[in-house]
């Protein structure tokens, strides 16, 4: 007998399945899992110790399983929720009238490094900034949902999603059909519907590429793995030209012109003309071109200010003003750094809270109170005291945990997830799954690959 104590209802059928394996047969599969990331080149690359290393994404054998019911839950939580930030980003950039009306402090926006006064009254493709989301979900001890952080940038992580399930298939071949689990297999197909949808130029063909910032991206895996399945070009900027505001791609046969961009380059450096003129990454002229609405560049420039940790407290304030709904979702209560009373309420009972830089992602840069040393917390209170408007702090919340195969035997192990949501003109898709990210170390709360997590694949039943 592999298991003892309670089994939740939605794992009954896949645990039936494993009390007729051995820990040997676990082991094997196992080994084979890591064995097939190696060889199929299924690796991130970590930068923490000055030199980029490139690792297998650790790949947790037992798959998180989720109920239709929760599902149904967290679906109508995130499409609420990203259509109050998509008419917080076209409002922001146009009228601002929720700083007008006094719901979210004017400061707050225009001390975000990430609010692009380039975008002030830009109109995008069909009013659409937020075309492709990862919203990261916790679950607390009270099986309540929160969303922890919203990726509306360049989210990474979608191909480990479809990787996971992959090897789910090929290491328990029969099990997925056997729990009625949902496909993801069709998330290729909708980003590459969505992206054709967006082209501004009457063609029954446009061109889509996905442009890289090249080889020592930490994702470029997962660059590559997009383009081979939507089927579209792989380009970084030195394969793309700007002339006559038209945005051409270099080919064999002569200039092709691009009607869409899936950028994987952050805002900064996509234009040396108009943001970072050293940046090597980018076009010259892209912007112009994207202004005039001769190219979509997806996603839109300028959304880091809707998913900057500070402005993150004030969603369920968009939910009410823009919708006039209740949020679906619950957030993490969050201090601001630069706020006094706050600052001294977090550094009163520090040891319960996690600070995070409001601008940081993959785990950099965050303060976890219950871990840190005496002189830890004193370095980072010096930090935050030099620009606290770039930092804010939540009370630590217990992240639920799920079954893992670890050290050859099954144990707990705190997750978070993160749903992947492709909002086109026809509305907003969520593909049943996501990616659930694992903290490996026992009794960690990190999750993030870069810091020693993993990941296994998500099953929503049907």
């Amino acid at each position: 007998m592999l298991l003892d104590g309670n089994i939740r209802q939605q794992y009954q059928i896949f645990f039936e399945s494993l009390r007729k394996s051995s820990i040997t047969d676990l082991a094997r599969k196992d080994e084979l899992a890591k064995k097939l990331f190696m060889s199929q080149g299924i690796t991130f690359t970590v930068y923490s110790d000055g030199e980029g290393i490139e690792k297998i994404f650790p790949f947790d054998i037992i798959p998180r399983i989720i109920t239709a019911a929760e599902w149904a839950h967290i679906e109508s939580g995130i499409k609420q929720r990203l259509k109050a930030l998509n008419l917080f980003l076209k409002d922001i950039y146009h009228e601002q009238a929720i700083l007008r009306d006094n719901v979210i402090p004017s400061a707050l926006i225009h001390t975000c490094s990430n609010f692009l006064k380039e975008m002030v009254g830009v109109d995008v493709p069909f009013g659409i900034y937020t075309h492709i989301s990862g919203i990261d979900l916790i679950r607390d001890s009270d099986g309540s949902f929160y969303v922890l952080e919203d990726n509306l940038r360049t989210p990474s992580g979608v191909s480990y999603m479809l990787e996971n399930r992959n090897m789910t298939y090929r290491i328990f071949p029969g099990l997925l059909p056997q729990n009625n689990v949902r496909s993801i297999k069709d998330y290729p197909d909708l980003l590459l519907k969505n992206l054709i949808a967006l082209s501004n130029r009457q063609t029954s063909n446009p061109t889509v590429v996905l442009l890289t910032p090249g080889i020592f991206n930490s994702a470029y895996f997962e660059h590559t793995t997009l383009a081979r399945l939507m089927g579209v070009e792989l380009v970084e900027g030195k394969d793309l030209v700007v002339s006559d505001a038209k945005v051409y791609m270099k080919t064999t046969a002569g200039l092709k012109q691009v009607d869409v961009i899936y950028r994987r380059v952050d805002d900064e450096f996509l234009d040396p003309l108009v943001f970072n003129p050293n940046s090597m990454l980018g076009v010259s002229g892209l912007y112009y071109a994207y202004r005039k609405g001769n190219v979509a560049i997806i996603n839109a420039p300028g959304n880091g200010v809707a998913d900057d940790k500070a402005v993150y407290t004030y969603v369920p304030q968009m939910i009410k003003y823009y919708l006039n709904e209740e949020p679906i979702l619950k957030t993490v209560p969050t201090y601001y750094m630069d706020n006094k009373e706050h600052f001294d309420l977090v550094f009163g009972q520090v040891r319960k809270m996690v600070i995070k830089k409001t601008n940081e992602s993959g785990g950099y840069g965050m303060l976890m109170g219950h871990a840190a040393s005496d002189q830890q917390i004193a370095d980072y209170k010096v930090e935050v005291k030099k620009n606290p408007r770039q930092f804010i702090a939540q009370p630590m919340i217990q992240l639920s945990s799920v079954p893992c195969f670890i050290n050859n035997q099954i144990q707990p192990r705190h997750v978070d997830l993160r749903p992947f949501a492709l909002y086109g003109p026809s509305g907003i898709e969520i593909v049943p799954g996501g990616l659930t990210r694992v903290a490996l170390r026992e009794g960690s709360l990190v999750v993030n690959s870069s810091q020693g997590g993993g990941s296994k694949d998500t099953w929503v039943l049907g």
